[in-house]
């Protein structure tokens, strides 16, 4: 038996996948464990593409179709015999140390039945969805009412969030993000696998329930990764909408379909009317960009400022003259620069994507500058001079 099997479910973002495999790779030295890449039937090569980069180091399974988030894990699962399951997504970077420490914590909390970490945005802001509460009625109403983000540090209204717990100190939260969901075998063998009725979301927030449910711990700890959230899914899609709250609805018959009708209306209600409106909104701007009534002349284009070796910044002004990019490059590592962007002057006018040669810094560098000042208009980008593309949050340039 492995220590370790990493499953990543991915459809349609290679390059990400590729990006998120090569961090982990190195996360994972010596360590016994196995990668496994289910591929939902993407259409963008991405299991010739994987295979031909890493071979035999990742274990590729080509589904013919697409078996959505809960299956295709559980069909890696079931084929993996390890003591513990780390659930990834492809459009996250781990740090050099975060699976050793998540491990590490598990190990000396035999209680835990999963565990989740501290994932940062693109800007360097903390994801909120690194600890969650379970969304009883009452919780949900405060959510979609707005009371939760009225109050986020609020035990009561804040609850969806635990905004009121620390984010530097390990603490016991209720649901873990799917994006990073570290799992002790024997805990999955006791309450059971995703379930399957989710095709995509909402299963991280049932198995968490079912771990509790079962005298299991779900633990936070503050171990640092990224998550560009949102690459490994289409959330402007009608789909989209469609399946989030579909699985809403779904949690809520499963775990409180005992509740009375005058309780069980209302909720079912605001789920329903809370999609409504988000699909009217999705409609309307839909409709403004057809016939070319929104305004785009607010977007600016964003300035690339480029940190990293000589060597590497060479490669980055060869594809930024091709792709005709504004861009801005200065050399530095973590040792002649160490609070990189942080330490030089940037243009204050224009949003701006840091793109940092991963060579000079490592990632766990790269996070720790952006979490110590996070400014919206400031975006992670990252370079890797071996790969020769430059990745960020909505695009892949090379």
């Amino acid at each position: 038996m492995k220590k370790l099997a990493v499953i990543i479910v991915s459809y349609n973002v290679k390059y990400y996948l590729e990006q998120c495999i090569v961090a982990l790779r190195w996360a994972l030295r010596d360590i016994d464990s196995e990668i496994i890449v289910v591929d939902n039937h993407s259409r963008d090569d991405s299991v010739e593409y994987i295979q031909k980069k890493f071979g035999k180091a990742v274990t590729v399974i080509a589904s013919n179709h697409n078996l959505g988030f809960s299956r295709a894990n559980n069909r890696a699962i079931e084929n993996s015999d390890s003591e513990y399951v780390l659930l990834l997504n492809p459009d996250t970077i781990v740090t050099e140390e975060s699976i050793k420490e998540t491990i590490a914590f598990m190990d000396s909390h035999p209680k835990a039945g999963g565990l989740g970490v501290r994932m940062l945005k693109s800007d360097g802001t903390n994801a909120m969805e690194s600890r969650r509460g379970v969304p009883t009625p009452m919780v949900a109403f405060y959510k979609m009412c707005g009371l939760c983000s009225m109050f986020p540090n609020s035990k009561r209204f804040g609850h969806y969030y635990m905004s009121d717990i620390p984010w530097d100190e390990p603490n016991e939260i209720e649901v873990i993000s799917g994006a990073f969901c570290m799992l002790r075998r024997k805990a999955l063998d006791e309450v059971g696998l995703l379930d399957e009725d989710y095709f995509m979301y909402g299963e991280d927030v049932d198995l968490s329930y079912r771990l509790l449910q079962g005298g299991w711990e779900n633990w936070y700890i503050p171990s640092v990764i990224l998550h560009y959230k949102g690459e490994s899914t289409h959330k402007s899609s009608f789909r989209y909408v469609h399946v989030f709250y579909d699985a809403m609805l779904i949690f809520f018959r499963k775990h409180y379909g005992h509740l009375t009708f005058l309780i069980s209306l209302p909720i079912k209600a605001a789920i329903v009317g809370k999609a409504s409106v988000t699909l009217v909104k999705m409609l309307w701007k839909n409709c403004l960009d057809s016939i070319g009534l929104r305004n785009h002349s607010a977007y600016k284009q964003p300035v690339y400022v480029f940190i990293g070796s000589k060597f590497t910044l060479e490669q980055c002004k060869e594809i930024s003259r091709y792709k005709g990019l504004d861009a801005k490059f200065v050399e530095g590592t973590a040792g002649t620069l160490p609070n990189g962007h942080l330490d030089i002057t940037l243009p204050d006018d224009r949003p701006l994507v840091v793109v940092y040669d991963v060579h000079a810094y490592s990632y766990n560098e790269i996070f720790k500058i952006f979490a110590k000042a996070p400014q919206p208009q400031v975006t992670i980008g990252t370079y890797d001079n071996n790969t020769r593309m430059i990745i960020t949050q909505t695009e892949v340039i090379y």
